[in-house]
Formats: C-alpha cells, structure tokens, sequence
C-alpha cells in the first residue's frame, strides 16, 4: 500500500489597475505588446516602483488564512532566460516574503482537515510565448503583472483533497476581491508536487513537479495519472530510473504526463537581493486597513444556517462560489423568503445552466429572478407554471408580468370565478359529493383535481382548497 503526497504552488494574479513594478495597465485580451514601457522592456536605467496595492492586497489574503504578516520583507532577483523574461531574472521574494504559516481547511472523508499554508510572496509574471509552425512571438502585455504565489505544505493525499483545497482556495480569493481567478485566462495557475511513499512511512520520496494547470479537471486527471505511473514504477522495481526530480507537463489530449525539463534546485537561479528595490516595510496604518476584510465563505455558511435557516447542505452550494453567494444575497436583500430563493437558485436555476454556463453568465440575473419570486409570492403565478416562465426567460429577455401573462399562467384568486367551477364540479359529481360527506375524506383531493383542471391550472391552489372546504362542508 502507498500513501501520495501532494504540495501546491498556485500562481494568482492580483486584480491591480497596473502592474506591479510601472504604471501598465493590466488589462486582459488586447493588441500583444501595446501595454509595455521601458521597465517592461528592461531597457538601460528603468528602475522598478513597488505597486502599494498589490502588498495590501497580499495582506489582505494572509489575514483571510490566519497567516504571519511580515512587516519586513524583500524582493529579490531569481536568475534565469527565458524569451519572455527580457531581464533574464524575475523579481520574486525569496528570502523573507510577505505572508507565511497559514492554513485553510477543508472537508475530507467526512471532516474538517487543516491544509498548511507555508508561504505567500509577491512577485512579476513573465510575458507569454505564441508558439507558431515556423517561429515563436512573444507577447509581453503580462510581463509585469502582479502574482501572489502560494505554496502549501505537501498534507494533501489525494486528488479530491488537491481540488478540494484548490476549490476553497479560489473561492477565498474571489471573495476577498483580490483577483478574478480567471482559469482560463491564466489568472489562476498551479503547479502540482506529487511523490508516494509506503504506507506509515514518514520520509519524502522523490517529487515530480506538473506545471501550469489551469482546470479543476485536468489537476484531478494529471495527479490521478502521476500517483499510478509512480506506483506501476515502484512496483515494477523501476521507481529510481522512471521517478526522477523534473518537471513534467500534462497532455489534455491523451491525459498523461510527459517530461518538460530536469527540475531546477533554488541554488541554480542564484538568487540575490534586488539592489534597484527597497526593503518593504508595512506600518501599522497600512496593516489595519489592509485586514479590513469581507465575509469569507465559512463566515456565510454559518451565518446563513445561523440566521435564515438554510440547511447547511444548501449553504455550502451556496457559498461555493462568489457569484453564487452574491446572486443569493441579492435575492435575500429584495425580502424574499430564504426557503424560496433557495430552491429556486439552487435547484431550478442551477439546473437550467448547461454546457459549462455558470451563474454569472446566467440570461436570468438575480434581478429578473426577484420579479419572478415576487409574482410567486404574489399568487400572480403558482410554483409549477412559474417553471415555465423561468424556461421562457432562459431564451427571451422579457418582462415577468408579461411572460406570465403571454403564456397565460397568471393565476385567478377570484372568489366568483373559482365558486361557478366548483358548482360545476359538484353537480356532475353528486353522488361523490355525498360520499365525501358520509365521511371519505380522501375524495376531497379528486374535486380539488377537477376544479384545478376546470381552471386550466389558473386557479390559486389555497384558494381553491378555501372554498371547496366551504362548499362540501
């Protein structure tokens, strides 16, 4: 039997107006190389400024995850070339960063495990290569943006626990408004640390770091596949040659493993301070303003079970992700019914998402949904055929009322319309009429049925229940 060990390194792009070092904006998606200057470009004598914001927002996170903030920290320069790093060196923090020893905590195996936090530094992104048939462009809009790199303690022990601590990860960061963590858009990276070792066994085998994976999906897929050609390796009696220190890339495509390169020891980038930056120190007036920081996920969670009696199942989906809290929040604050906007966010609209559509991208927003609470709440419409108004608005921009009124489900609560269907019923159904009142109780829910479909489902269900009580006696 083998136990994994897994570590993290996440690389998260702090949501800066500018980048970290000059005054480029940060913006995503525009014409390659239109967002540079000279200490982009390390030209001769640009010189590098520290962005404020981005250390605030580096405190910001290590408060959020019960971290040591050090009030002196340094940059340093990490030596390497690479053609989208024109200086040949990044300026990271190695010897003393900004944030170290936190935690955050998950659920695993049906409890709450704490994952260590060993450290959060501040660094610059690189720029990125376009790698074409014939020649590589490189793209240096993203050279300078700030990253927060964020490293674990090798505690997790499975994939499930890799995207679990992922998952909380991300979402604390979302919450705090601290980046977009934008997977797609690279905004949220990790590189994975995976090694085995025989059960009970407390020494550290040879890692093998996967690098730049930005899926939930294919970080569950890469540390599935690495734990079993580790295993196959070991057991094969091959663990020496095959699982060597290196760094290895992950095929979408055929969801293995390959090699990339040897994987590099701290001692091959030289690192030495960087003369051009000084030491940064965090006074107390930027230390209290920076740990004025939002509700975090499990402070809604509580507060949600706490306060408006959401089952704790329900709150979790809730608070899963950012925007799924702020589309409930919305719907709290316009006064509607906890139960209600429940159900409706997490059962009817959630299943109505398809095809990797999410609730930000949603056609229906938390405002459309509240006119649709409010018309249910309203008895302008009863549950079942505001279903169908929601699948309507899911495809058509359009005013509630007038849905409602356009597919012909607004609902009657009209005393004299519902009492002329109900003698109706009755009299076609006198003799179940006087067995009802001889003491079947059970055939009130048939006049129910019949009056409901008298009405054409347009009838207010109490209502309807109100006055057939009154009329059968």
């Amino acid at each position: 039997m083998f136990e994994t060990v897994i570590g993290l390194e996440v690389h998260c792009q702090l949501n800066t107006k500018t980048k970290i070092f000059c005054s480029c904006p940060t913006s995503f998606g525009d014409e390659a190389n239109s967002h540079v200057c000279p200490t982009c470009l390390a030209l001769p004598g640009a010189l590098p400024v520290l962005n404020e914001e981005a250390v605030k927002k580096a405190i910001s996170f290590g408060t959020a995850v019960n971290a040591t903030i050090n009030r002196k920290s340094v940059f340093d320069r990490k030596n390497y070339f690479y053609p989208d790093l024109p200086k040949a060196y990044q300026i990271s923090q190695w010897t003393i960063p900004i944030v170290e020893h936190g935690e955050l905590f998950i659920a695993a195996d049906g409890q709450s495990k704490r994952i260590g936090i060993t450290r959060a530094h501040l660094e610059e992104d690189a720029g990125k290569n376009n790698h074409e048939s014939s020649r590589s462009l490189v793209d240096l809009n993203r050279a300078g943006t700030p990253l927060l790199e964020i490293v674990s303690e090798p505690d997790m022990r499975s994939a499930d626990e890799a995207v679990a601590y992922l998952k909380k990860l991300h979402s604390i960061l979302r919450f705090l408004n601290i980046s977009d963590a934008n997977m797609q858009e690279g905004s949220f990276r990790c590189d994975v640390n995976v090694s085995i070792r025989p059960q009970g066994e407390q020494k550290l085998y040879t890692r093998v770091e996967i690098k730049n994976l930005n899926s939930f999906k294919f970080i569950q897929k890469a540390i599935e596949f690495e734990i079993e050609r580790q295993i196959e390796a070991w057991q094969d009696g091959k663990y020496e040659q095959e699982v060597v220190q290196e760094t290895r890339l992950f095929d979408t495509a055929k969801l293995i493993t390959k090699p990339m390169r040897s994987k590099e020891d701290s001692a091959e980038y030289r690192y030495f301070p960087d003369p051009d930056l000084l030491t940064v120190i965090v006074d107390d007036e930027m230390l209290a303003a920076a740990q004025q920081i939002p509700e975090l996920p499990d402070q809604k969670k509580a507060r949600y079970v706490r306060e408006l009696g959401v089952k704790e199942k329900d709150a979790e989906i809730i608070i899963s992700t950012y925007e799924n809290a702020r589309f409930f929040e919305d719907l709290i604050a316009a006064g509607h019914e906890p139960k209600l906007c429940v159900s409706w966010l997490t059962v009817e609209l959630a299943g109505r998402l398809k095809n990797g559509v999410t609730i930000e991208d949603s056609p229906v927003g938390s405002a459309k949904m509240s006119e649709l609470l409010s018309a249910i709440e309203g008895d302008a419409v009863s549950q079942k055929a505001a279903k169908e108004v929601l699948d309507y608005l899911m495809e058509h921009d359009e005013a509630v009322s007038s849905v409602i009124d356009k597919l012909g489900l607004r609902q009657v609560s009209d005393d004299g319309a519902i009492l002329e269907i109900i003698a109706r019923v009755m009299s076609q159904n006198e003799d179940k009429v006087a067995d009802y009142r001889g003491g079947k109780d059970k055939l009130f829910g048939f006049f129910v049925g019949q009056v409901m479909k008298e009405g054409k489902g347009a009838f207010n269900p109490a209502k309807v229940n109100e006055l057939l009580k009154q009329k059968l006696g």
